[in-house]
């Protein structure tokens, strides 16, 4: 409103105002001494002052129609400002409610494990150029992430954190060949090594290398993390599918199918900080 009244148009507005003030005052003044019973000259005045006082009039009525128009401007401003504030409200709700959703599935985990730290992530991207399935999430070291910190989700081991940003951080699953980990069976505590296989890799699994020969590992056990370094102990990696003999040496290796179904991640949390937590990747 207060920018109309320094405009040009205002101005055009005020001066015409002004004018047809002027001319009904002198119209008046005529008018009281040639009435319209006086002849043409008092007829010709009685038309005049009616027609400005229908303009006056007229001006009157945009006047208080400007002011009705501007009052409605100013009532939508303030409703599409509480619009706005609901909306973010309701925006923070829900993802209150996600995160303690995901907390609660997690609880066990915590439960179980109470030195953990642990950050809930959203996945953000995936990097498609990638055949081990990396991807983005949208935690980064202003939420405390940090390199080579595991990523879970309530079922098992992801991966871990290979690149961090401010706000954002790559994750590097156990597909990768960059990864190699300490795995055990958890029915016969037989050890090995987790690595991954680009062949594998395009088939969604991995494998456990460095089995004795004399170890009990079997079809459908399930391999989890046996600690140190990079993961804690007690993560579940996958389940072997099979076990095969080394082509090179009297050892076995096994193929896994992992736990987490890559291709369904949305939500990650990931490991901080825990009791034991080394910096360098594998064992």
């Amino acid at each position: 409103m207060r920018f109309f009244f320094r405009s040009r148009k205002f101005k055009i507005m005020l001066t015409i105002t002004c004018s047809i003030v002027v001319i009904s005052l002198i119209t008046a003044i005529v008018g009281s001494a040639f009435s319209p019973q006086n002849g043409v000259l008092g007829a010709a005045t009685s038309s005049i002052t009616e027609f400005f006082n229908n303009v006056s009039n007229e001006i009157g009525l945009f006047f208080e129609k400007f002011q009705s128009n501007d009052e409605l401007m100013q009532e939508n401003l303030v409703l599409k400002q509480q619009i706005n504030d609901l909306t973010s409200d309701l925006m923070d709700y829900e993802k209150a409610k996600q995160e303690n959703e995901m907390y609660e599935k997690y609880y066990g985990i915590k439960e179980q494990n109470t030195d953990y730290v642990m950050e809930p992530a959203m996945l953000i991207s995936r990097n498609a150029d990638d055949p081990y399935g990396s991807f983005n999430i949208n935690k980064g070291s202003l939420q405390g992430i940090a390199l080579h910190d595991p990523v879970i989700t309530d079922a098992g081991l992801v991966g871990y954190i290979s690149e961090v940003n401010p706000s954002y951080s790559k994750v590097t699953t156990i597909l990768d060949t960059d990864i190699s980990c300490g795995g055990l069976d958890r029915r016969t505590r037989d050890a090995g090594i987790v690595s991954g296989e680009l062949s594998l890799a395009e088939k969604g699994k991995t494998r456990i290398n460095n089995l004795l020969r004399s170890s009990g590992v079997a079809a459908g056990d399930y391999i989890v993390t046996s600690g140190g370094g990079v993961f804690p102990e007690g993560l579940v990696i996958g389940k072997v599918d099979s076990i095969h003999n080394e082509s090179y040496n009297t050892a076995l290796y096994g193929i896994i199918t992992p736990i987490v179904d890559f291709g369904e991640l949305r939500d990650v949390m990931v490991i901080t900080y825990f009791t034991g937590q080394g910096n360098a990747l594998g064992e």
